[in-house]
């Protein structure tokens, strides 16, 4: 299996894009993992909401395989511990599935086209992080996914 997570918008804090950078290489010592980037819209200003999301729908789902599992970061997902997280991850693999996208979608969420397709919803918090911020928190959870499944000392319970 591999992951990916699909971001719309770029991230511009250096100290952000080291610590992306950091937790990607480690947790492609697991298994492959990719983050990718959809860049914003131009003239999202002039753009209604509904229409802002429409489009960055259209721009996440060319992305989209028919064979992938598609999760949304969503304030409305589920909520895991990073325990709960990791034996997720583990009945992801089980299931031998080629690719798990996680998606971080625009300032107004997902289309809801984006919601039709997808095969589920995580929150990482009850509280609002930026889109930025989400980044680097979630890929440092996959990556202590990994080192609980495997048993190593970086997770303390």
């Amino acid at each position: 299996m591999q992951i990916k997570l699909i971001a719309v918008g770029k991230t511009d804090h250096k100290s952000i894009v080291d610590l992306i950078d950091e937790y990607t290489k480690r947790v492609n010592f697991y298994i492959k993992f990719e983050l990718e980037i959809i860049p914003d819209l131009k003239n999202s200003k002039s753009l209604s909401e509904l229409i802002q999301k429409e489009k960055e729908g259209e721009l996440i789902l060319k992305k989209i395989l028919p064979s992938d599992e598609l999760i949304l970061l969503d304030e409305h997902g589920k909520q895991y511990s990073s325990i709960d997280f990791s034996n997720f991850m583990q009945k992801k693999m089980n299931a031998g599935l080629k690719q798990l996208i996680f998606v971080i979608g625009g300032p107004y969420g997902f289309s809801e086209a984006v919601y039709q397709r997808s095969n589920g919803k995580i929150s990482l918090s009850k509280m609002t992080f930026s889109h930025q911020m989400v980044r680097p928190f979630f890929i440092e959870q996959v990556y202590r996914a990994y080192t609980i499944l495997r048993n190593e000392p970086y997770h303390h319970e």
